[in-house]
């Protein structure tokens, strides 16, 4: 506001001592003072008002207002209550400083010239910051510039002195204000979208208000752009995937203008989050075309091939395809009237995202496709790493949740479950179609406990080892008799080495090209002889669950 309004306001009984021609200087907040050296506490633009309990003399007064113009307030006002008029001393070292001077009636309390100023000042700082707010989303939906919700929050701690952060449903930092100091710790990000989910699950309106560590946060869920809350028909199928805005203030006492304005700036940052989902499409076309190959039995040539396309998409940079992991998700809903399938590929993208990555667009090298209730996502692990097998070196199904499953609980709440599986890294496309229904089994695994949100990984796969010497002899027998004995008869009548082929081509994980090279063979003799093992017993080498019976039969045998 200018000085010149302050004036214009008649119950505020002010009366101008000097500064005519200083009048439209623009006030940026109010101090009430009676130090002698104030100028600590002073930023630039104020309006200081003073009961004159600092002068002693008149020449305390020249070296008062020496510091005041020095700290670049916007004008003095002196109060009368006190000394009766105005000193003469004063009067003169403000004209000779060019520092506007008003007297304040003994009338008039301080507290109602700060509470006006500051009501004026908030009000127009919220109509200036509205107007950037719009331009900036004319800008950011018309192109890429704009600079995304970074500098939204940067307008909101400048002008309004909010600090105020954006985070994912996991409570993963998306965005901050440069100007909101620290970053907020990874146990309150966690805790804020934990209540985040609560509320919105509940049914509440936001903004959330959240006392925690001391702070009040008020929290705005951030909806897909061109989306009301009304458009999702069931809360359950958006919960898990919206952003929120965290800002470190009570909205509880916020007038509607702010509230408007903080809404409009949950719509900048859909508009972002809907660029980011955007560039993920190219991720998501890969992955979808990948695993129909693998599904409908495509020849592992033409999926080698894709992966070849798909690899560069994934690992920018590092040139040769690298070995790949697949992890299964699921989200199922009591009743089964939700689908699950594309909450369970955002919460795939957000929990596999690269954990060292910040910002709308992280480095995420990864590509999820789902079906139904179910979320498949290729990762690609670089050959660095996989030379060691991925066994231990890759994704491992533990770690994968323990930051997000008190988090992702409160959004689940009592009708919810997340369930996840992860596979070993398989070296070639003839593997894929193996670690998927690996991982597809562990994640049954994982279903089959206790919790909200469960993962197995392939090592939980072998625990199975620990209850054979619980089974009887007389079923260990015929399990195995009814696998491998028509493999045996078949050896010894043509000497075909059908069981430690068998045994050679589950040691490789299924891989055509290493078992043949180990058994120097060429592959169109493995080919055969897998082929004859099939319709010897009646068995699908490619699906998970005969190799793991082939396997358990090896074994007590």
């Amino acid at each position: 506001m200018r000085l010149r309004a302050l004036l214009d306001t008649d119950a505020l009984g002010l009366r101008l001592l000097g500064g005519e021609e200083e009048l439209d200087r623009s006030v940026r907040g109010v101090m009430t003072t009676d130090l002698r050296d104030p100028s600590r506490y002073l930023s630039g633009g104020e309006l200081v008002l003073t009961g004159l309990a600092w002068r002693r003399d008149a020449g305390d007064s020249e070296p008062f207002v020496r510091l005041l113009v020095q700290a670049g307030v916007a004008a003095l006002a002196a109060g009368e209550a006190e000394l009766g008029d105005v000193p003469d001393d004063l009067v003169l070292a403000c004209a000779k400083h060019r520092l506007p001077l008003f007297a304040v009636h003994e009338s008039v309390a301080f507290a109602t010239i700060t509470e006006h100023v500051v009501r004026q000042v908030s009000g127009e700082r919220a109509g200036d910051l509205a107007a950037v707010v719009d331009r900036h989303r004319r800008m950011m939906t018309s192109g890429p510039a704009g600079g995304g919700p970074d500098v939204v929050l940067d307008l909101l701690g400048s002008d309004l002195d909010l600090r105020a952060w954006v985070l994912s449903p996991t409570g993963r930092p998306i965005a901050g204000s440069k100007v909101a100091g620290p970053a907020l710790p990874a146990e309150t990000c966690a805790k804020l979208a934990a209540e985040h989910l609560a509320a919105t699950r509940t049914g509440r309106r936001g903004p959330h208000r959240v006392l925690l560590g001391g702070a009040t946060y008020s929290l705005f869920p951030v909806r897909s752009s061109g989306r009301s809350p009304q458009a999702a028909r069931d809360v359950r199928e958006t919960v898990l995937s919206d952003w929120l805005l965290a800002v470190e203030a009570d909205a509880g006492d916020w007038p509607e203008e702010r509230l408007d304005l903080l809404q409009g700036v949950t719509q900048l940052i859909a508009v972002e989050r809907d660029r980011r989902d955007a560039a993920r499409t190219v991720r998501r076309r890969l992955a979808q075309e990948v695993l129909e190959l693998v599904q409908t039995g495509a020849a592992p040539a033409e999926i080698a091939a894709r992966l070849r396309v798909a690899a560069p998409v994934l690992l920018p940079g590092l040139g040769a395809a690298p070995h790949w992991q697949v992890v299964v998700a699921r989200v199922e809903w009591e009743g089964g009237d939700v689908d699950g399938g594309p909450v369970a590929q955002s919460l795939l993208e957000e929990v596999l995202v690269d954990p060292l990555a910040t910002g709308p667009e992280p480095s995420d090298r990864i590509a999820v496709a789902h079906t139904d209730d179910e979320a498949i996502a290729l990762v690609p692990l670089p050959a660095v790493v996989a030379e060691h097998d991925g066994s231990e070196t890759g994704l491992l199904a533990d770690s994968l949740l323990q930051s997000v499953r008190e988090t992702l609980s409160a959004g689940l709440d009592d009708d919810g479950r997340l369930t996840l599986g992860v596979s070993a890294a398989v070296h070639s496309a003839e593997g894929l179609r193996g670690a998927l229904e690996e991982a597809r089994h562990a994640r049954r695994v994982a279903a089959a406990r206790p919790g909200r949100v469960c993962a197995a990984g392939h090592q939980e796969l072998a625990s199975h080892v620990l209850l054979l010497p619980f089974v009887p002899d007389d079923v260990r027998r015929a399990f195995t008799a009814r696998l491998l004995d028509p493999l045996k008869d078949y050896d010894r009548r043509h000497r075909a080495e059908l069981i430690p082929t068998l045994e050679a081509f589950l040691e490789c994980d299924g891989s055509w090209t290493r078992c043949a090279t180990r058994l120097h063979l060429h592959v169109n003799t493995l080919r055969y002889r897998v082929g004859r093992i099939e319709q010897l017993t009646g068995r699908d080498l490619s699906r998970l669950e005969d190799k793991l019976d082939f396997f358990l039969a090896l074994r007590m045998s």
